[in-house]
């Protein structure tokens, strides 16, 4: 039997930030190429950039479509957009680079789509780039679930010990509290419990943080937003069997997740899950868009403009995201 190995587009995110270093840099290990079918979606030029800026001896492919890759540790297969000049400044807000940025996942999504690859790993876009550009969405998460026609999503965070997945993400606080309802929570709640058993979780313990300091503690604290948002959706997975306990006090509940007493936690907002994540190293964090009928990860780290081109980012998040990306995609080979 045939070793399986899932094709994944890895796209370059704003050619201006680290990505494309941190994309070399991962390409340049052995044994991603003995475990997955990679290539880039970026642009040829600023990937040589990248690979002078590293001192990295790789050949570079240009192709135009994934059936013309080789696949060959040593050379980097690249669909080649090129949609950048190749002066493009490292470390500066474009539009250039965030039209550019949005094309390369686009282009990845419609692989998806089509079945060409199993799984798309993201390096990171800026979003006022992006948004210069006239492409106005928060984030990579809303492109991924428009572009798929995907209703109902989440992001979750993955590092070592430690899984959140999000109520809301790229919302202020308040509008965070205010678009948060019964009806999301329990979705959340449904897909954390959903992808944990298709990794092999045969009943996900999931922990779902309150809004308010202690969880409200019996309306104490808040204005009953535990009382109406979050109890009644666990209360109907708990009917159907799900292993859902909450609303808890988020200051003590990732300790206990930490610590092995549940298997995810649902964050109710941005800074509440991504908080403990990045406390336990940036450069262990996986994001995974999930909901989606592909496979999406992502570093869980920003462009970093103070250090482009400076040969000092980390890969260290992007190789788990692509190691991630390889153990979530689906197929076998008989």
């Amino acid at each position: 039997m045939a070793t399986y190995k899932p094709g994944i587009a890895i796209t370059m995110g704003d050619p201006s930030g680290v990505g494309p270093e941190i994309i070399v840099k991962s390409l340049n290990d052995k044994n991603i190429y003995e475990n997955c079918r990679p290539f880039v979606v970026g642009d040829l030029k600023i990937l040589k950039r990248a690979l002078n800026v590293t001192n990295i001896d790789l050949q570079l492919n240009s192709i135009a479509n994934p059936e013309e890759a080789k696949f060959e540790y040593g050379t980097i297969d690249i669909i080649d957009l090129d949609l950048v000049s190749e002066d493009l400044p490292w470390g500066q807000v474009s539009s250039e680079a965030g039209n550019a940025a949005f094309r390369y996942l686009e282009r990845a999504i419609a692989y998806a789509n089509e079945g060409q690859i199993q799984g798309i790993c993201t390096a990171p876009l800026n979003k006022e780039a992006l948004h210069k550009a006239g492409h106005i969405y928060p984030g990579h998460t809303e492109i991924l679930a428009e572009l798929t026609n995907t209703k109902d999503y989440a992001m979750m965070l993955s590092a070592p010990g430690l899984r959140v997945i999000h109520a809301t993400t790229h919302v202020g606080l308040m509008d965070a509290i205010k678009k948060n309802n019964a009806e999301r929570q329990y979705t959340v709640i449904k897909l954390a419990h959903d992808t944990l058993q298709k990794a092999g979780i045969k009943s996900p313990r999931i922990a779902v943080c309150g809004i308010n300091p202690h969880a409200g503690e019996n309306g104490l604290f808040g204005n009953g937003e535990e009382e109406e948002k979050i109890i009644p959706a666990v209360e109907k997975a708990q009917a159907e069997g799900m292993n859902v306990h909450g609303p808890l006090p988020a200051d003590t509940l990732f300790f206990r997740a930490k610590r092995g007493d549940f298997d995810i936690v649902v964050a109710q907002y941005h800074d509440q899950g991504h908080g403990p994540i990045k406390v336990l190293g940036l450069e262990a964090g996986v994001n995974i868009t999930v909901g989606l009928p592909i496979i999406r990860t992502s570093v869980d780290h920003g462009t970093a403009f103070d250090i482009a081109g400076k040969n000092i980012a980390d890969e260290l998040s992007l190789k788990e995201a692509i190691r991630m990306a390889i153990e979530l995609a689906p197929g076998k080979l008989s």
